[in-house]
């Protein structure tokens, strides 16, 4: 399942301090971030639940919100 989230990891030194984390749960299969988007979006490939990647990201030391896709798709959150 694709989850997405709203970050506070927006350059390559949080992405090199978070990779570990990521990276280091089997659970999770692929994982990005955008930067460029204003809401710095983390996309996770994982059968895990967004409660469970958000812990894991606050573990590394920053935030989540969980974006929702709304009626039309478009996400939100």
């Amino acid at each position: 399942m694709s989850l997405q989230f709203k970050t506070n990891i927006n350059c390559g030194g949080c992405i090199a301090k978070v990779t570990p984390f990521l990276d280091g749960e089997a659970a999770i299969q692929t994982w990005s971030v955008d930067t460029d988007n204003p809401d710095k979006i983390l996309t996770v490939e994982t059968a895990w639940s967004s409660a469970e990647v958000i812990a894991l990201v606050q573990s590394a030391g920053f935030t989540a919100t969980e974006k929702k896709k709304g009626v039309f798709g478009k996400l939100f959150g």
